[in-house]
């Protein structure tokens, strides 16, 4: 029972898959916005090729030399700023994150973390322990003592919201009092680890100049800044390759954790770190050793992604693709009352669905609703955040303009159908629209950080009797994620 699936109210068999689309055991085609792990398209070619190939010839474990492992790290390392020049093989995010943390408890012998309220960095016991996604569902006392939460920097819903002068500082400010805090309790801080961008906090985007203040503050109190890439890098967010890339190039994390879209749907992962870092954990007489971690084929496969994602333009299609969603998505923003916020970059986009415009409140029952309506037109969309009410698009990086249009389209007909099923009205629309409207197109002016975002706050008040919805979709409290 605690092994969760998609729709378990009426389950999917997937058979096959190719690009971004999914097909059941009765051959009926399903659209894929949800799969961030099948990065480059389902079963593409080209990798599927490149494993073929050197599953013939060896796979093998790392203590043997094997040009593979060489040539993977160094065009992988040649994505990302110089300093990151050490690669770790392993096999999960997961796996990724827990050596991560080895290596920031080992670097100086400090053991506290320092995490991100709503955060998720793995199944594990060790990364249960510091996500707060996880570990409060066990309850209030369920945080460990070396464990501390910062408030996540989201400006919708957040302490400081987009009105706020500064956010970026002032989250910031709050994990720095954090480090006082616990060193005037004889605590030393090992890491301050964040999701570049939060995908099952709710696909939260964090402002501008936040990264920066929050490492130098983790600096200087003898830690270090672990910036976890799994759902959000190679490509995703399009301008960059990287998400913390959008914080700027003054930013550079110490250790930068990778997996899901890094193989295509092969388990692999890695953690990339500086040679300092390394050199200092070696020195310790521990050595590494993973079995399958960086073996042949599993490299061989990553090459074959970065590949793709190159020779396919995968990173401007996020870009272009990203864009026009972001535009089409912003319509339905001005239209309809449950759409409260808009926001996203790339081909990694958040729609937070409200009762009420003004307070924010989540739209739960809603969103849960919209996900199945969703699947009886075949499209997979998924539902997550604290509240459940964050629509989740994070699809396969072959996503195109038309499967934006056709989901979009979808979706908004659904909206209109729900919020005349209820009796929700927009009030003074067109003084909403003039204070709202802030449409992304590939030309805008949003090109910088996570500027390239769009969030349309403060819209017009909403009622709403739901009554429909505490029926019909009594499934609520079930958390739909992948």
């Amino acid at each position: 029972p605690s092994c969760k699936i998609f729709f378990d109210k009426d389950p999917l068999k997937i058979v096959r898959a190719q690009g971004q689309y999914m097909f059941d055991e009765k051959g009926e085609k399903y659209l894929d916005c949800i799969n961030n792990v099948a990065h480059v398209g389902h079963s593409h070619p080209h990798v599927i090729k490149a494993a073929t190939k050197q599953m013939e010839l060896l796979n093998t474990n790392s203590r043997f030399l094997h040009d593979n492992l060489v040539q993977y790290a160094q065009r992988l390392t040649a994505t990302l700023p110089e300093k990151l020049s050490v690669c770790y093989f392993v096999n999960s995010g997961s796996e990724a994150n827990d050596l991560a943390l080895r290596l920031s408890r080992q670097y100086r012998g400090h053991q506290d973390v320092i995490t991100l309220e709503n955060a998720y960095h793995g199944h594990v016991t060790s990364l249960i322990d510091i996500s707060p996604y996880k570990f409060n569902q066990l309850g209030k006392d369920s945080k460990k003592e070396f464990v501390h939460v910062a408030p996540s920097p989201d400006v919708y819903r957040g302490k400081y919201r987009e009105d706020h002068p500064d956010p970026a500082s002032a989250y910031a400010e709050e994990v720095k009092k954090i480090i006082e805090e616990t060193q005037k309790n004889g605590r030393k801080i090992a890491a301050f680890i964040a999701e570049s961008m939060q995908s099952c906090g709710g696909q939260i985007i964090p402002p501008v100049g936040y990264f920066q203040k929050v490492a130098e503050y983790v600096r200087a109190a003898g830690g270090v800044f672990i910036a976890d890439e799994v759902q959000v890098g190679f490509g995703r967010v399009g301008k960059h390759f990287w998400a913390f890339q959008l914080q700027g190039e003054d930013f550079v994390p110490d250790i930068v954790t990778m997996g899901k879209p890094i193989g295509n749907g092969h388990p692999m992962s890695c953690v990339v770190t500086t040679r300092e870092i390394a050199e200092s954990v070696g020195a310790s007489g521990l050595e590494y050793f993973n079995t399958f971690g960086g073996n042949p084929v599993s490299c061989a496969i990553g090459l074959a992604v970065l590949e793709v994602i190159e020779k396919e333009d995968l990173q401007g299609n996020a870009a272009r693709v990203g864009n026009y969603l972001l535009e089409l998505l912003a319509e339905q923003k001005e239209k309809h009352p449950l759409v409260g916020d808009i926001r996203g970059v790339g081909l990694f986009v958040g729609v937070d669905l409200v009762k009420d415009q003004q307070k924010r409140t989540p739209a739960t029952a809603e969103a849960l609703h919209l996900i199945y309506k969703l699947k009886e037109h075949q499209i997979l969309l998924s539902a997550d955040g604290p509240h459940r009410n964050i629509l989740k698009f994070k699809p396969p990086m072959c996503f195109t303009m038309e499967d934006a249009k056709r989901v979009v389209e979808i979706i908004d007909a659904l909206l209109t159908e729900m919020e005349e099923a209820t009796g929700m009205k927009i009030e003074n629309n067109a003084s909403t629209n003039a204070q709202c409207k802030r449409k992304t197109t590939e030309g805008s002016s949003q090109s910088e950080g996570a500027n390239e975002s769009i969030s349309h706050m403060n819209g017009a008040a909403c009622r709403q009797e739901n009554g429909l919805y505490s029926k019909k979709c009594s499934v609520a409290s079930r958390r739909i994620r992948t």
